[in-house]
């Protein structure tokens, strides 16, 4: 048998026990090595295989300041979030937590969340929900209206508007207009002085029988707020009756900031990313002198013997110990225990698995490696001085969703790609 016929026969026989994957994603330290892959069309499905538990030792002080670094850096925080309030229980966050649980669960009954608010957030790397910065008092100066003003400074740089929405509720009204109409209409605030100029953005007839969340949609205005912050001057919400009178909106049911907290008015914004952000390429602290040392002046990789191909072939009955072998193991983050349970309000942790394991000749097909790694596999057992061994790294990574308060209180719905290993395999 020819040089090359052996070289054929030995990846017949390897290449049919292999799985063809699709490599997507990330940077893994495993092995002494880096891998980096493009994750242009990672996929969102959440991994929610968090019921089990292991033995955790308590981190170290500094252990838990590294960590945390790191940590908000994945999740484009500059510093950790200090919310002045962080009732959970207004409406926001309840609406919030309801879109939350919408996306992470597939919950049918959230009361809060409409189709189309499902379909805003499927289509959304990030959602905003923003509290209305009028004082309360306001409410009782103004008989005939209602004002709101939204600080909108903590949308980020680079992502686009798709949605934004104010959300008002509105009681059952059994007094004297049980049976009548009413017409609201909410109003951009062009100039305060010396004249009060408003442009009509949405109205509609109501009844007043009527209850539940009324959705005003504020998209351009919100976008040319974003574009002009110094021409953001709020909104006014006023209502007539059939008749043309203005009355208090209290009166036909609309709740306002003096109301019960899970009724307040608030706005909501869905956002999607321009671009995906790719972190920078570090190496792993520690990890300089781990793997395997290659020499100083390496010799250039040659191509193997008839002999050496005889060699590799004769190992190919031992196995590696799948125990040893390239696989995911266990690994829990818990936001509880690095002291942030008062600004994420959902999950309190996420299994995020990680890579480990041998990657030698002859490589089993739950290895998942690619042809590459077989090459460089056989390379290396037979040469290992010229080649190094393949990395174990995940092969499939998905993403979570973080519920949190940013400074302002407000609360914040954001996707990440690329947190949680789903698959491993040799590179």
């Amino acid at each position: 048998m020819s040089h090359e016929d052996t070289f054929l026969l030995f990846f017949k026989k390897n290449l049919l026990n292999m799985i063809p994957v699709r490599l997507i994603s990330a940077l893994i330290v495993a092995c002494g090595c880096s891998v980096l892959a493009e994750a242009m069309h990672a996929n969102f499905t959440l991994d929610n295989d968090i019921q089990f538990s292991f033995m955790q030792r308590r981190l170290k002080s500094q252990e838990r300041r590294e960590m945390q670094r790191e940590i908000l850096s994945i999740l484009g925080l500059p510093h950790r979030p200090r919310p002045l309030l962080h009732e959970r229980h207004t409406a926001a966050p309840m609406f919030m937590l309801d879109l939350y649980n919408r996306f992470v669960y597939s919950t049918p009954g959230a009361p809060m969340v409409t189709q189309q608010d499902s379909r805003f957030l499927n289509d959304a790397d990030l959602v905003m929900s923003f509290v209305n910065l009028v004082d309360p008092d306001d409410d009782l100066y103004h008989q005939h209206r209602r004002e709101f003003r939204f600080d909108l400074s903590r949308i980020p740089v680079g992502e686009t508007l798709t949605a934004a929405e104010l959300r008002v509720y509105k009681d059952f009204v059994n007094e004297r207009y049980e049976n009548e109409t009413f017409r609201v209409s909410v109003f951009e605030v062009l100039r305060q002085q010396p004249k009060r100029e408003l442009y009509l953005l949405d109205s509609r007839v109501l009844w007043a029988a009527e209850e539940g969340w009324l959705v005003f949609d504020l998209k351009v205005t919100t976008n040319h707020w974003v574009i002009n912050p110094g021409q953001n001057l709020g909104l006014q919400l006023s209502l007539e009756t059939a008749h043309g009178e203005r009355i208090n909106p209290r009166r036909a049911g609309l709740v306002g900031s003096r109301g019960p907290q899970n009724k307040q008015p608030f706005m909501v914004a869905f956002l999607k990313a321009s671009g995906i952000h790719l972190r920078s390429v570090r190496s792993a602290p520690g990890n300089k002198q781990r793997g395997h040392q290659r020499s100083k002046n390496p010799k250039p990789a040659v191509a193997p013997s008839q002999v050496d191909l005889k060699t590799a072939e004769a190992a190919e009955g031992a196995s590696v110990d799948p125990k040893q072998g390239c696989k995911k193991h266990e690994l829990y983050v818990s936001f509880r225990d690095l002291g942030w349970q008062d600004w994420i309000i959902a999950p309190e942790g996420y299994a995020s698995y990680y890579c480990e394991g041998e990657c030698v000749f002859p490589l089993n097909s739950y290895m998942n490696a690619t042809n590459h790694a077989i090459v460089q596999t056989l390379v290396h057992f037979i040469n290992p001085e010229t080649v190094p061994k393949p990395c174990c790294a995940p092969t499939q990574l998905h993403g979570i969703s973080v519920l949190y308060f940013d400074d302002s209180s407000n609360v914040i719905l954001k996707k990440y790609r690329n947190m949680v290993v789903r698959a491993c395999g040799c590179h």
